[in-house]
């Protein structure tokens, strides 16, 4: 189980070389790929009219986890402690980082940056 970031998928769409990318090697170990209901909105609101039959055909395989009551438990403390810290990141990698960690789910992510500044959430490599 892998929770994708919309890094990972921004990549994906980006590239000729699909097999050059992120995506294309978590695919190479097998399992199944999920993404939060905030990366569905980013893809979706970003998403080009070039992309939207590769988006349409890639949903197919990937399972989208609703925004839920513990998801938002855990980005309150997520914000909370990062307001404390001073190293406050965008607001939805504070969603997705915290749907990963309310399901505990590692997270696959092309930016380590504001991702590594969330405590407990494990990050593939």
């Amino acid at each position: 189980m892998i929770l994708l970031d919309s890094s990972v998928l921004i990549e994906l769409f980006r590239k000729k070389d699909k097999q050059n990318t992120l995506f294309y090697s978590l695919t190479e170990n097998g399992g199944k790929f999920f993404i939060s209901s905030v990366t569905y909105y980013e893809i979706g609101i970003g998403n080009r009219n070039q992309h939207f039959e590769y988006w349409e055909r890639l949903n197919e395989y990937l399972e989208v986890i609703p925004f839920d009551k513990k998801c938002a438990v855990a980005a309150v403390e997520i914000y909370l402690k990062l307001l404390k810290s001073n190293k406050m990141i965008d607001l939805a990698d504070i969603l997705i980082g915290a749907t990963a960690l309310a399901n505990n789910i590692p997270i696959a992510t092309l930016n380590r940056k504001h991702f590594n500044r969330i405590q407990g959430l494990q990050i593939l490599e």
